[in-house]
This record gives structure tokens, sequence and C-alpha cells, in this order.
């Protein structure tokens, strides 16, 4: 009998005495759990290499838990009908992850939370090539993990294997192990997941939920549809069991970069093939994976999830804005906003998560201002998360070898990611979730008419508030923008106001305030310390404004 701990994962390890030519392909192996309270789950065993098979297992139930094994050649006894029985006892570890369990979309449909129901807030970080060996592990992987989790961070979105930005068997995207699949994808390469293994399990140890991206879309016409249910198959088993996040994949219907369609009919017959094939892959995934981890997908084409696939395949709306010079923020900040619009329209509601926007340092701009910018605005209009990246990073620089250049000829930068990791944009915005995590923010609501000015699609730079009425405001000015009046204020009701430097967190007290006759209140802007953005608090005095 094993034991373990409650969301905490345990592994069996199972060897065919039969010897099979090609046992990735010859042999599906499932293990069927039975918790206390009856249920059963079919969990997919992984391919561990030669004549073994691996299976993971974890569960928020306390007690005695039962499996049996189930294979496809029912006659090898070694790994058909195998018997065995864990104990799981509650969690004693300080792991927040681990005490709270797997996030879930909560009841209302527009905030995600941990299977306890506390909230989760999602603050990203973009780590595209991270299971790569230029962030070697273990110094590389874990300096930068502890960065992340230092600055607040509770998010890390991270490609397996199969990258963006480069094509098949670049040497580029090997780890430690090789790739992750031999050539012509005839089976996968245990011993690099054997690897990958040790980095997502860093992760949860550290408190970090792995959004993992099962490849890049280019790869679908690639591998086939019947490779890439196998290469799922394989993600689930080794994966599932840990508290992760799926996306289907990244820029789901993109085109390889050298093979981009040369007419407007061919570009449609190429998207409405990879729209069939990933929904195929999709539905596999639903039914592949017994834990029900959530799915999203990352959208190319400067889109939200719904509007590249079946809505049904996502249960986070996941946006991907696009990168822009300075004189393009403008475009990028109207398409950002026009999705938001878009997705909070949606029934059933789903969670929306910026995942991608202007990365840090990138096309040498979108510095942290820019930073700030967009995780402000975005929260206060009705997104429930937000995913930071920066350049260097995602391509995994490092001072010997840069990545070097993309597909089309150009290189994004040759920042290490070392360095990158230290741009003041992540920390900027570490302190900015912190702020917001002070307040019941899954309740928050956008609010423009609270402030006058406010923005509007035609004045995309002026001030923006969120928050709950008659507890908290939450109003962020863009840089030049100053509020004539804060509108509407509650007839009775007394709130304190603060100033807060996004910069570093300095808040600097403005007093109390009641609204006048009309329920406005002016903010004096002689108060402002220094010309750049800033974020003006309003907390009742009579209310508990303080998150659980």
């Amino acid at each position: 009998m094993k034991h373990a701990q409650q969301n905490c994962v345990t592994e069996w390890s199972f060897t065919s005495g039969r010897v099979y030519g090609d046992p990735f392909n010859e042999v599906e192996l499932d293990v069927v759990f039975t918790d206390p309270a009856g249920q059963e789950l079919a969990v997919p065993a992984f391919w561990a290499g030669e004549q073994s098979w691996r299976v993971r297992y974890a569960s928020p139930m306390v007690g005695t838990h039962r499996y049996r094994t189930k294979c496809s050649d029912a006659s090898n006894e070694d790994l058909h009908g195998q018997e065995g029985i864990l104990e799981v006892t509650p969690y004693e570890g300080s792991n927040l992850l681990l005490q709270h369990g797997p996030v879930r979309v909560a009841a209302d449909g527009r905030h995600l939370e941990h299977q306890d129901g506390a909230p989760f807030f999602w603050l990203g970080d973009t780590w595209w090539m991270g299971l790569c060996q230029r962030l070697s592990w273990p110094g590389d992987f874990r300096t930068l993990t502890a960065d992340r989790v230092v600055k607040g961070f509770s998010v890390i979105q991270i490609v397996a294997g199969l990258y963006p930005d480069m094509p098949p068997f670049d040497e580029r995207g090997a780890n430690e192990a090789g790739f992750p699949w031999e050539p012509d994808y005839a089976r996968i390469n245990p011993s690099y997941w054997d690897m990958a293994d040790l980095r997502i399990d860093w992760l949860v140890r550290s408190g970090l939920v792995p959004c993992i991206v099962g490849c890049w879309g280019y790869f679908l016409p690639w591998m086939g549809v019947d490779r890439m249910k196998q290469h799922w198959r394989n993600l689930v088993a080794r994966y599932g069991a840990y508290p992760v996040v799926w996306c289907l994949a990244g820029e789901v219907l993109m085109h390889y970069y050298l093979n981009r369609p040369t007419t407007p009919e061919a570009q449609s017959r190429y998207e409405q093939e990879l729209t069939e094939g990933w929904e195929q892959v999709g539905d596999y995934l639903r039914d592949v994976d017994p834990y029900r981890r959530l799915v999203t997908v990352h959208p190319g084409g400067r889109r939200a999830s719904s509007q590249a696939l079946d809505e049904s395949l996502s249960d986070i709306e996941m946006h991907q804005s696009g990168h822009a010079p300075p004189q393009g923020l403008s475009e990028v900040l109207e398409r950002s906003a026009q999705l938001i619009a878009r997705s909070r329209s949606l029934s059933p509601a789903k969670p929306i998560i910026e995942g991608e926007v202007c990365y840090e340092g990138i096309i040498e701009a979108n510095r942290q201002e820019v930073q700030r910018l967009f995780f402000w605005t975005r929260m206060l209009s009705g997104a429930m998360g937000h995913t930071y990246g920066a350049n260097g990073i995602w391509q995994v620089n490092t001072r010997e070898r840069p990545f070097g250049p993309s597909p089309h000829g150009m290189s994004w930068g040759d920042t290490p990611w070392d360095e990158a990791c230290q741009l003041p944009g992540s920390g900027q915005l570490g302190l900015a979730s912190q702020l917001l995590r002070r307040f019941a923010w899954w309740r928050f609501e956008p609010h423009p008419e609270w402030i006058e000015p406010h923005w509007t699609l035609d004045e995309l730079f002026q001030p923006y508030a969120a928050g709950i009425p008659g507890v908290v405001r939450v109003c962020y000015m863009p840089a030049g923008t100053w509020p004539t009046a804060l509108t509407g204020i509650e007839p009775g009701l007394r709130y304190k106001a603060t100033l807060v430097n996004p910069v570093d967190g300095a808040e600097h007290e403005l007093g109390r305030v009641t609204g006048e006759a009309n329920g406005t209140w002016a903010p004096p802007r002689a108060r402002m310390p220094i010309y750049h953005d800033w974020v003006l608090l309003l907390t009742a005095e009579s209310e508990q404004t303080a998150a659980s």
C-alpha cells in the first residue's frame, strides 16, 4: 500500500515481461482509480521507455483509494488487471497551491478559484521555451522561478516542446535529452519528458500553476490529428495529476511562417482545416483528462479564444492583443478593449485573461510604463487575469547563445533572459497585483462612469475605474491625465482616499472624502508628486474591504 497527501502526486511503475517492438504505438495503459466516495477515474499511463509505463495520481479526497490496471493488450498479465491501494492523508505542508487545490472556474463564471473556493489571481509570465536546455536545469530554471515567486506571479505559460519561432527539430528546441519526439514523429522521446518533468514539478513545488501549451498551432498539419492526440495523451498522463491549466495550442490557427497561404481563399481553407483538426483534438483532450483541468486556447490573429475555435473547447477566454512599437500602442489598446467588451457579452460567462500583449522590451520598446498601462486598463475593464512577458525570456536568450533569427530572418532581440527577468515591469506588475489582492477583486465590475473624464473607444488614454459600490473604488490615470471629478459617491458614505505610485507602491494619503450634494469629489491635482501614471483608491471606512 502507498501513502500520499492531498493534492500531492504519487507514481506507480509497471513493466511488461512481454517485449513489444514498438511499445509506444502498440500498447495503451490506463489505471482506473476508485476514490473513497466510489467515483472512478480512468487515468492514462505514459510510456516511460523500453517495456515500462508509469501512472501519476493525485486527489483532494482523504481516505482509501483503490486502483486496477486496464491494458489494450488484455492478455498481458503484467499490465492488465494489476490492483493496489493508496491511502491519502491531509496535506500538511505550506504550499498554498496544494493547500487550496487546483484551479477551477467559480460559480459566477467570471473569475477563477481554487478547489476549496479560495479566489485565484492569475498573474502569468511567458516562458514559451522554458523546457529547452538554454534555460538550464536546475540552476537557471530555479533562479527564474524564485524571482517570479518573490514578485507575486502565480502562473507560468510554457510550451510542451513544440515551439514557436522555429522549424521542427531545430537544435534550439532541444533539452538535455534531445527532442520531445523522434524524427517523423514516430514516437515520443521519454528521456526528453523526464527532464521536462523536473521543471514542471518544480513550478508546482514553488506554488506556480503551469499553463501547459501543447504546441504551436502550425505543428498540427505536420503531425496530423492522430499524432497530436498521442502528444496530448502523453501530456495528460505526465502532468494531469498536477494542478495545471491546459492550453490547446499557441496561435492555434497559425500557418508556419514560411508557408503563408498566397490568397484569401487559401487562407480561409487552411484555417477551416485547422479548425476542424483542433476541434477533434480538443474533444479528445476533454475525453482523456479524468481530472477535467481547465482548458484554454492561445489565439492568433489578435483575437480571443472564442473567435478561434468552438467556445465549448475553452473554459477561459484568453486574448492575444499583439505587440506594437510606440506609435502603435493606440491600436493595440483599442483592439484589447474591443476583445474584452466582446468577451464580457459571452453567455455563459467565462473568466477573461489577457494572455499576450506588448512584451517588455520587444521591438526596442514597450517598457515598464506600457506594462503598467495594459495591466491596469485591462484589469479595470473586466479582465480577471493578466499575463506579462519579457523579450529575452520567452525565447530564452543567453549571453553566449542568443536565440538568433526567427524563420522570417530577423531576431526579436538579444537581451539575455537573466537581464530580462530584472526589467522593472515584472516587479511593478507584482506590486499592482498585491494592491488588488487587498480587496475582493473578484467582485470588481468596471465603472467608467465613476470618474470624469473617462475612457471610451474614442479616448482610450483617459482614466479608468472599477470596484465594488459602497466598498472600494480603484481608479487608474494614464500618464498626462487627471480626473476633474469622481462621481456617484453614495450619500452618507465616507471614503478614505489614497494616491498610490504604481512604480514603487508608495502611498500618499489624501484624506477623507464625502460627496458634494451632487455626489462628486474633485481630487486635488496638486497632490500628484511625479508626472506619470497613478492609481487612486477610495475605500469605504464603514466596510470591510480586505480580501479573504
